[in-house]
């Protein structure tokens, strides 16, 4: 089982200018002692400036209650081993440094919770070892002269990043990435391309971010190459936050992020305050005066959304974040008639950090072990769907709330609170996504980790999951419990599931974990623990309206199977839905229209994953379409090998795909599935039809 999170510790720095001499970093007296492995072999070219940076890791142990071990001996790489540090840090290694039972020592380490470090050349490193790559987020490319450079820091609430400016001046051999990592990682920092020669990557060049994956933690910083660096009292800072975070002594939300709006970073414009009191608005930074008061969002009422924030309390400070309530000048209407998910983190349970104040407690326990104490950032994303509130701490989810009180509305604005005088609490990046109208009568899709009882499993952060989860370390006879779900009307369930061990039966129910079952489905291997595959089952027994559901599971073995979300079907049968979506295969690659070209017969390919146009399907009925037409077979063909194409949708079989329980696609005219040539994962490789089978090559995630 994964080892639980140690909650937070103390802050690093205070905020240090770009320019500021190198000083001893503050030291975190609070975290509790741990054990770090630096290491620093190389293959390839090697970094003059490793001694430096294996003395500045030193330095920052001995300051922050940490021990380093130092190799090059990749000796040090076996199960046994490993086990006693809690982070592991690449210090510019390059090529090929771990044999085959290395690497697997090294993939246990990482599924039992523990962290992984990279720095610089760290992304010069094991380019045919496919679980390092995307441990890592992305593979070095190419690089300019060493130039100063300006980064751009989007995110100032990681402790790597919190002590940051916005922009951070500074010189460096700058890397390019062979793939953008946004897509799997939160970024924390990126480049300006415009302030330097050449830079490879365009408008959104990452070079600094963190995510989970694996079971475990990954840092990455692309900075580190000169000598200097290692002298740098921001770099070190920067350096002692990201090892903190993988050793799981400082918690964060690296769930990958896209699609919001920038409500607040630095500008108050659209902001208003109602009653007393007010916020200063320093560095990208507010901070609550006197009160009780309310700064508020006045320029747009939300419905379903998800609202972001980074937030920090000097001490026992009380403040809070509101929801769903009316424009007014007066902020007892958002009391009144708005929820408060509260802050302070000393008050009783149910006015306390992730509590929806006075109404829910949150879960305490998930509470403790997601919170960073006072002085440090923490993150909270406030998921409201219809009359439903969600609230996620550092990314796990804290708190599930739905609203029955017909007085009040989730419909409204959203606005912080300053409490009062000696109630100091600071916030920074508040941002908001708008998830468009909550589903009525329609399909209902849940988020399998959303759950409101449980036995045996638990939330597991994952790379590809939506929403950045999955229901995890599935085992025979566990169950999930999900309240008050609109089942009424469905016909059929479909479950997005990934599974790297035996697989096993997924089984729905309703009254409690041996209630009635409702309908099951096996669930295969999908090819890994980061191929996603959905799977399809009809349901009988459905109760009309509401019902409390049970996941059940079966199999043989532990880890049998993950899910991440599961849908109530009641619009025509199994099978996606009609959200748009890439299509994603072996070795999480997408499949591409070659070039984006719109002429009927274009080809079919794999590609890197860019989440633009030619990766963008949607689901209708049995067809798949990308840039207005239709994912065909070409002439209608039967035979292994035929040619997959785009084409102008037309209603024929040639056009009609049927997913399956076990992640193909079988085309209906020939009842033969796609498939990627070769079974290759390189990008440009063309998908073609062949007879059905069990090759991963198969094996595809679909848009639902």
């Amino acid at each position: 089982m994964r080892r639980t999170s140690i909650v937070g510790a103390a802050a690093l720095l205070a905020a240090i200018a770009c320019t500021a001499p190198a000083s001893p970093v503050a030291a975190n007296p609070a975290d509790p002692r741990y054990d770090v492995l630096v290491f620093s072999k190389t293959a390839g070219f090697r970094h003059d400036s490793i001694p430096q940076g294996i003395q500045a890791i030193r330095d920052l142990g001995a300051a922050n209650n940490f021990s380093v071990t130092a190799t090059e001996d990749a000796a040090a790489f076996t199960t046994a081993n490993l086990a006693q540090y809690e982070a592991v840090v690449f210090l510019s290694t390059t090529g090929d440094v771990l044999n085959a039972a290395q690497q697997t020592a090294f993939e246990q380490y990482i599924a039992t919770g523990k962290g992984y470090v990279g720095i610089h050349a760290a992304a010069d490193t094991e380019y045919d070892w496919p679980f390092y790559g995307n441990l890592v987020g992305g593979y070095f490319a190419s690089h300019p002269a060493i130039q100063q450079a300006n980064i751009r820091v989007e995110n100032r609430g990681h402790a790597a990043s919190g002590h940051l400016p916005q922009t951070w001046t500074r010189t460096d051999e700058w890397y390019n990435y062979r793939t953008n990592p946004r897509t799997s990682a939160r970024v924390l920092a990126n480049l300006d391309e415009g302030s330097y020669s050449g830079g490879g990557m365009g408008a959104d060049h990452p070079i600094t971010w963190c995510k989970t994956f694996g079971g475990g933690r990954s840092f990455y910083t692309g900075l580190g190459h000169t000598q200097a660096t290692y002298a740098e009292a921001n770099f070190r800072a920067h350096l002692l936050g990201g090892i903190r975070y993988a050793a799981s002594r400082s918690q964060a939300d690296c769930r990958p992020e896209t699609g919001y709006t920038t409500l607040y970073n630095g500008a108050t414009t659209g902001w208003s305050q109602a009653g007393p009191g007010s916020f200063t608005n320093t560095d990208a930074t507010l901070t609550s005066v006197g009160g009780m008061g309310l700064f508020w969002y006045s320029q747009k009422q939300y419905t379903s959304y998800s609202l972001k924030l980074d937030w920090r309390v000097a001490g026992d400070d009380n403040s809070g974040i509101f929801v769903g309530f009316p424009a007014s000048t007066d902020p007892n209407s958002a009391v009144n008639s708005g929820y408060e998910i509260q802050i302070d983190p000393t008050d009783a349970a149910d006015r306390t950090t992730g509590a929806i104040y006075g109404f829910k407690s949150a879960d305490l326990a998930a509470r403790d072990a997601a919170l960073n104490r006072a002085g440090e950032w923490n993150a909270y994303e406030i998921l409201v769907e219809g009359q439903r509130i969600q609230v996620f701490l550092n990314g796990v989810r804290i708190n599930d709330f739905t609203n029955t009180d017909p007085v009040r509305n989730l419909d409204g604005y959203i606005g912080i609170q300053n409490h009062g005088t000696g109630d100091d609490v600071s916030f920074r990046n508040i941002r908001i996504k708008e998830l468009g109208a909550p589903p009525t009568g329609g399909d209902v899709t849940v988020q399998a980790e959303s759950f409101s009882s449980q036995s045996g499993v638990q939330a597991v952060g994952k790379t590809g999951a939506n929403n950045g989860q999955t229901l995890g370390f599935i085992e025979q006879g566990d169950w999930a419990a999900y309240n008050n779900v609109n089942v009424g009307g469905a016909t059929s369930l479909r479950a997005r599931v990934v599974s790297g061990g035996p697989g096993g039966t997924l089984q729905v129910r309703t009254g409690g974990a041996t209630g009635p079952i409702l309908g099951s489905v096996a669930v295969p291997n999908t090819g890994s623990w980061n191929t996603f595959a959905t799977v399809n089952t009809t349901l009988s027994g459905v109760p009309a309206g509401n019902a409390n559901v049970y996941l059940t599971f079966a199999g043989a073995g532990g880890g049998l199977f993950d899910v991440d979300d599961f849908t109530f079907v009641k619009s025509g049968g199994p099978g996606p839905g009609p959200g748009p979506g890439a299509v994603v295969g072996l070795g999480g690659k997408c499949l591409d229209v070659r070039g984006g070209g719109t002429a009927d017969g274009t080809q079919m390919q794999i590609l890197t994953c860019n989440s633009g146009p030619s990766q963008t399907f949607t689901r209708t009925g049995q067809t798949l379409r990308a840039l207005g037409k239709c994912l065909d077979v070409s002439g209608s063909g039967t035979a292994d090998g035929t040619k997959i194409q785009l084409w102008t949708c037309n209603g024929t079989g040639a056009q009609n795909w049927a997913p399956q329980a076990n992640g193909t696609l079988v085309n209906s005219t020939s009842n033969k599935c796609l498939d990627i040539a070769g079974g290759s994962t390189t990008d440009g490789t063309v998908v073609h039809l062949w007879t059905c089978g069990t090759a991963a090559s198969q094996r595809w995630t679909i848009p639902a």
